[in-house]
């Protein structure tokens, strides 16, 4: 017993240094993302141009002041935030199905926001809110609603939604919506380049407006994660334990999927839909900061935020002018890094 408490220390001590590696990546990650672009900039002239807002008269060159503060920062922070909510989605929803390939869109959720975007696309429906585009606010409905259908046809028969029904419900309903997504585009083409852009995803033209409507979504959603840290460390144990041990597994149940879902939508409606980031940013946390979730979620917020700044920096920097479609990037480079990840480390290494 005495000999106990080193390996929880030392386990404390690699979560704690996982943290701080994470959140450097972040930094790095948001710098570098100001850097690149079509038009590189300098990094001490992007210092400077970030200076020259809270403390004029630095000399900082006034293209670069105009490029950093008007075009890229908000765009870093919205693919920053879209990121983060995936990240915590994923981890959320790898903890409730002990499963370490558990996406964010597994309930369905990237269907349904897809639909609500190319039905606003096709019926030219204006938004009544100035800040919110009508692609985005439709697409946030769809996803919540997609997750709300998902949960309601799993309970259907049960008293509490299983976790295999969620998944099959999610799996069902999401073919069902793509297919009539799909059947849409068939039908009216008048905004095809649009709608293939937005199912890929991407954020140009991104600004501080879309940043201030992706941030309430994404925050109830982290915040949501964070305060289900404990239960899902209870529920690792299998749902039979974890009831057991007091755990009300269908209330825990009900807010991951609200956590997750909810995330989602808000990534989605930012960005358009985007894979891998929410399946490989807790493998990369899990990495870092070890699988209990008081510290997998803020890491992989942290992991989720930093991949997908990186991705959009890569897709507007690599075939410049042209600009690539987020979602591209994320799975030409996501993909192998996810089957490299499950070859090194097994199964066993990467459960949630």
């Amino acid at each position: 017993m005495s000999g106990s408490p080193a390996p929880a220390r030392r386990a404390a001590d690699r979560a704690g240094i996982g943290i701080g590696v994470a959140l450097l990546v972040f930094a790095a990650a948001l710098f570098g993302s100001l850097c690149l672009g079509s038009a590189p900039i300098a990094p001490g002239k992007v210092l400077a141009a970030l200076g020259s807002r809270i403390v004029p008269g630095l000399g900082a060159d006034p293209i670069a002041v105009t490029i950093v503060w008007e075009l890229r920062l908000a765009r870093s922070l919205v693919a920053a935030v879209a990121g983060a909510a995936l990240g915590c989605s994923g981890a959320v929803l790898q903890g409730l199905f002990r499963n370490p390939l558990a996406d964010p869109y597994a309930l369905g959720v990237s269907s349904g926001a897809s639909l609500g975007a190319v039905g606003a696309l096709a019926l030219r429906i204006a938004s009544p809110v100035a800040s919110v585009g009508a692609v985005q606010a439709l697409s946030f409905v769809g996803a919540l609603a997609a997750a709300a259908i998902v949960w309601s046809v799993a309970r259907m028969g049960h008293s509490r939604a299983p976790t295999v029904s969620l998944l099959l419900a999610g799996a069902a309903i999401g073919s069902f919506l793509g297919a009539v997504v799909s059947l849409i585009v068939t039908f009216d083409q008048r905004d095809l380049q649009r709608v293939f852009f937005w199912l890929l995803g991407g954020f140009g033209g991104k600004s501080w407006p879309d940043l201030f409507a992706a941030i309430p979504g994404a925050v109830v959603s982290i915040v949501l994660a964070l305060a289900l840290a404990r239960p899902l460390d209870i529920m690792g144990a299998g749902e039979e334990a974890a009831s057991s041990l007091g755990l009300d597994v269908g209330r825990t149940r009900a807010l991951a999927v609200s956590s997750s879902a909810l995330g989602a939508a808000a990534a989605v409606s930012a960005g358009g839909v985007i894979g891998f980031v929410g399946l490989l940013g807790p493998h990369l946390a899990r990495l870092l900061v070890g699988s209990g979730h008081r510290k997998l979620i803020p890491a992989s917020a942290a992991t989720g935020a930093a991949l997908l700044m990186i991705a959009d920096a890569a897709a507007r920097s690599v075939a410049a002018p042209l600009e690539l479609p987020v979602g591209i990037v994320t799975a030409l480079v996501g993909a192998p890094l996810f089957l490299r990840l499950l070859i090194r480390r097994g199964p066993a290494g990467v459960e949630a």
